[in-house]
């Protein structure tokens, strides 16, 4: 019975572990600062200081697009994976959609690459 159950043992124990030694590190061997500045306790994400909550920027139309073109080509992959798998049973059809698929895939990268698309201002 214990079989059964030991991958979900091992696997939980890496669940529990990994998190909890990554956090015990950052405190080992973080450097202190010595002087904490108003600065330097203000939240730092993605590169984008937060600054005090009260203000709301507005963000440019360039982070939207940027944004939407990674979420169709995340889903485009998305669908490669299912296609990969089954590709030894489709045979020369399957690569014939396979390489259908990634040309088109590289003439839409192209195209947003030569439009700026994926320039950051």
């Amino acid at each position: 019975m214990l079989a059964n159950w030991l991958p979900f043992l091992i696997y939980g124990f890496f669940a529990a572990v990994i998190p909890a030694s990554m956090i015990a590190f950052s405190f080992i061997f973080a450097t202190r600062p010595t002087g904490r500045t108003r600065q330097r306790m203000i939240p730092f994400e993605s590169g984008v200081s937060a600054g005090p909550p009260s203000q709301h920027r507005r963000f440019t139309v360039s982070f939207y697009l940027t944004a939407m073109l990674f979420i169709l080509f995340d889903i485009e992959i998305v669908f490669l994976y299912p296609l990969a798998i089954q590709l030894n049973a489709l045979g020369w059809f399957g690569l014939v959609e396979f390489l259908g698929f990634m040309a088109i895939l590289v003439v839409a990268y192209v195209y947003i690459w030569r439009k700026g698309a994926l320039e950051w201002h």
